[in-house]
């Protein structure tokens, strides 16, 4: 593997894990990067939106395995081309790249369930259930194109859209935009 190092008898050197944690983050940073341009070029050309995009999108309230219901060329794009990017850049060992994927495919899973969960440790980022709904919704439509991990694109590039969340009467939680400042 272009990732790996071993030893004399070829058994695969692991990183410390101060080395392996940087990588998880250098891999979450790149693959939020690709995904973010990817996704909204996917919107903003209308041909690619209409016959390729727009599958993801007619789950208008998004359910937890949904996340991944999308064109194919949509998954070669976003999850399979990013996915290598942010392996090969960060410069992490296979086992590493399993810990990372496994945790980035829960986080896009979760994100798309459609419930704010108490206790749900994935909520302590900023980008998270309520988050994406937002996206899923009507007038979220051209904001909130951030996914995994980070808003931080959406807060530089102005895709930015808040919310904040109203108790329902028949129990829960909803996410509702709010007005841009």
């Amino acid at each position: 593997m272009l990732t790996s190092m071993a030893n004399e008898s070829g058994i695969t050197i692991q990183p410390s894990i101060p080395v392996q944690i940087v990588q998880i983050v250098v891999a979450m940073f790149v693959m939020d990067t690709w995904q973010y341009f990817v996704h909204r070029y996917m919107h903003q050309n209308k041909f690619l939106y209409r016959h390729v995009h727009s599958q993801h999108h007619r789950l208008v309230v998004p359910y937890a395995i949904g996340a991944l219901y999308n064109h194919p060329l949509e998954g070669l794009l976003l999850d399979t081309l990013g996915g290598a990017i942010s392996f090969l850049v960060s410069g992490m060992t296979a086992r590493t790249a399993v810990i990372f994927f496994c945790f980035a495919v829960v986080k896009t899973v979760d994100d798309h369930c459609g419930l704010w969960l108490p206790g749900n440790i994935f909520h302590l980022f900023q980008n998270n259930t309520a988050y994406h709904d937002i996206h899923h919704q009507l007038q979220g439509l051209k904001y909130n194109y951030s996914q995994p991990f980070f808003p931080i694109w959406d807060i530089l590039l102005g895709t930015h859209m808040p919310y904040s969340l109203v108790r329902r009467p028949e129990g829960g939680f909803e996410a509702k935009a709010t007005k841009k400042d």
